[in-house]
């Protein structure tokens, strides 16, 4: 199930992304994107608490508002 939620976001990136960066002419604030945070913490804590890290990042955001 973990390695879903991770190809998932690694769909997210290759697709969705870049078409959003150019769309909206944002980029993520943070130096490790919010996507590939929550990769990471997926991979490290599980889906629960990974998924729950990713979004408080994904909010707190600047580029989003």
């Amino acid at each position: 199930m973990t390695k879903l939620f991770i190809l998932l976001i690694t769909i997210y990136q290759v697709t969705l992304s870049p078409i959003f960066t150019v769309v909206f002419g944002t980029k993520c604030r943070y130096k490790v994107s919010c996507s590939e945070f929550a990769k990471q913490r997926i991979e490290k804590y599980g889906i629960l608490k990974g998924t729950k890290l990713g979004l408080i990042r994904l909010l707190s955001c600047q580029s989003l508002w």
